[in-house]
């Protein structure tokens, strides 16, 4: 599997790239984000690798860093979202600020980047906080705003739980009488609510 590739652009655009190493050209598909940072055709250059193969084709995506692969990685885990949508995902909305969107729960934010509807994001604030908390990429939370993820959280929450068949006043009412500590995943808090809908 190639996960690193070096050598000269032989062309490049803003869908993808040939990358000519010792004389063999590899089409690699690109975000817009590594387009923008790509030298001059002929430059030599080094591109994160993610290899995705189906059985009738094998197709690269390149990254310009290893953090832009590993979130590339982390966004076509989620079901529903393949490897052209993660592409596109990048392509319109920088690592960092997906990252923030995600571990605030901001599903509106999410779902104004084209191709992702408001399943897809609720699937990837599910999926995905805990994860993206772990990588450090979003930036930290100012004093005072400790609060602010834990009403995210209970937003997403009550979605997942409505989806469930509870009824939306039954859950808001559950969890407005919870105490949700400020660094509850939303594993806990949802296993907190769930406990409390069954008694």
């Amino acid at each position: 599997m190639i996960a690193l590739l070096t050598g000269k652009i032989a062309h490049k655009s803003p869908e993808y790239i040939i990358l000519d190493v010792n004389g063999v050209g590899y089409r690699v598909q690109i975000p817009f984000s590594t387009y923008y940072e790509l030298p001059e055709t002929g430059a030599q250059i080094s591109l994160a690798i993610y290899t995705h193969v189906k059985e009738d084709a094998i197709s690269l995506y390149g990254f310009r860093t290893p953090a832009e692969k590993n979130f590339f990685q982390l966004l076509i885990s989620v079901s529903g979202i393949g490897p052209k949508m993660g592409k596109d995902i990048l392509s319109n909305v920088q690592v960092d600020e997906l990252a923030a969107a995600i571990t605030r729960g901001d599903l509106a934010r999410l779902s104004a980047v084209p191709g992702i509807g408001k399943k897809t994001a609720e699937r990837m604030v599910l999926e995905l906080r805990d994860k993206v908390l772990k990588m450090e990429i979003a930036p930290a939370a100012a004093d005072g705003e400790s609060a602010a993820p834990a009403t995210g959280i209970e937003e997403d929450v009550a979605s997942a739980l409505v989806n469930l068949g509870y009824k939306e006043a039954v859950v808001k009412k559950t969890l407005s009488e919870m105490r949700i500590a400020p660094d509850a995943s939303m594993e806990d808090v949802l296993k907190q609510a769930l406990k409390a809908l069954m008694k």
